[in-house]
């Protein structure tokens, strides 16, 4: 299973971030990463559908090899993980929301958490936040519904973005949030902007770095022997076109092997 890809999807983009962090940690590897985006958005589908779905995309990547899978979507972490874990015999990584290094960096001791309105309205992310806060502060949940599909349309900067991100912002800064936590993949999309409205004492913290270096550890005796850097293949359920044009902006360095339409 040496050459064997990485396997990694998402509902749409925001899995990206994460493939390109695993990329960057382990150029050598091979990665095929799958955008869901004929059935996007998950947040407004049932548990069960995205567990569903979530398994249909798991066992194709399994039929094309995966040494490793990575749900790279909070909801569907919290929707289908234990279910894929019981049923796949490949190591299946998930995302959790970064809330103990952000509770390290606090200096108020209360964590702002911006996701999709499915992922805050899941008490499976909700207790996963608290068990990571271990009583040592306190959270405010901000449900950004708009965020999500304007980074799949690249609205990443500009006056809009701005507004929008002001909007979701605001609330938690009125609450003395200084340390946000993306809990969506698709958010670290927009940093640079959301640094540029954010006060210089609030902090940001992603999950990108820590799946990819969780991927590596579970993957440790099946590192891959090759010597050139490793292909990235690109598959969706939606519009090659549009995938092709999201991947061109949001990771021009990249140069796929292929970018396929495939039905799961």
């Amino acid at each position: 299973m040496l050459n064997h890809p990485i396997g990694i999807f998402d509902s749409g983009i925001g899995g990206l971030t994460v493939a390109q962090a695993v990329h960057q940690l382990m150029p050598y590897e091979n990665i095929l990463y799958v955008a869901d985006a004929g059935f996007m958005p998950y947040g407004s589908k049932t548990p069960m559908q995205v567990q569903q779905r979530c398994e249909a995309i798991t066992s194709h990547l399994v039929d094309q090899g995966a040494k490793a899978i990575v749900v790279a979507c909070n909801t569907a972490t919290m929707a289908a993980i234990q279910a894929l874990r019981e049923r796949t015999q490949v190591p299946i990584i998930g995302v959790e929301p970064g809330v103990k290094p952000a509770l390290a960096l606090s200096q108020t001791g209360v964590i702002g958490v911006l996701a999709t309105p499915a992922t805050i309205a899941s008490s499976s992310f909700q207790n996963l936040c608290e068990r990571q806060l271990q009583g040592r502060g306190s959270i405010v949940y901000q449900s950004c519904p708009e965020l999500a599909s304007s980074i799949e349309a690249l609205h990443l900067e500009g006056e809009y973005m701005q507004r929008l991100l002001l909007q979701y912002v605001e609330p938690l800064l009125a609450q003395q949030v200084d340390t946000l936590v993306l809990g969506c993949t698709h958010y670290a999309f927009v940093l640079p902007t959301l640094k540029q409205i954010l006060p210089e004492h609030v902090q940001v913290v992603t999950t990108e770095q820590a799946v990819a270096q969780q991927v590596k550890r579970r993957i440790a005796m099946q590192t891959c022997s090759a010597s050139a850097l490793g292909k990235v293949q690109l598959q969706t359920s939606a519009d090659v076109t549009n995938l092709r044009q999201q991947v061109t902006t949001l990771w021009p360095q990249l140069t796929p092997a292929s970018i396929a339409n495939n039905t799961f």
